[in-house]
């Protein structure tokens, strides 16, 4: 079992984050036809990330390592270990608040602020 978390790069949501979030998912995951590399907002981001919370150490709080891997242009879809949620999503939440990013809970349906 998981728990994610999306994170995006663009406008903060003032309502309709779910929708906001399903066509970003539609758009960059659902499509087979095209790999689209992440966007550098991104990029970063799972850099960050990853340093704090390493994806290729035995105990990574991971689900799908690497998590760059869960990135696609301006989002990236991160699955945590439901274990750790609650620490990892924290962190996670806040860190995409620094680097200037929407964090959304797609189990609450709503915005990590």
């Amino acid at each position: 079992m998981s728990y994610d978390l999306a994170v995006w790069h663009g406008e903060q949501p003032s309502d309709e984050a779910g929708a906001v979030f399903d066509e970003l998912y539609d758009r960059y995951f659902d499509s087979e036809d095209v790999i689209i590399e992440p966007s550098p907002h991104i990029e970063a981001y799972v850099e960050a990330l990853v340093e704090r919370y390493p994806d290729d150490v035995a105990g990574s709080p991971w689900a799908s390592p690497p998590v760059i891997d869960e990135a696609s242009g301006p989002i990236v879809y991160l699955l945590m270990s439901y274990s750790r949620a609650e620490e990892v999503s924290e962190y996670a939440a806040a860190l995409a608040r620094e680097h200037g990013l929407v964090c959304y809970d797609p189990q609450a349906e709503t915005l990590r602020v």
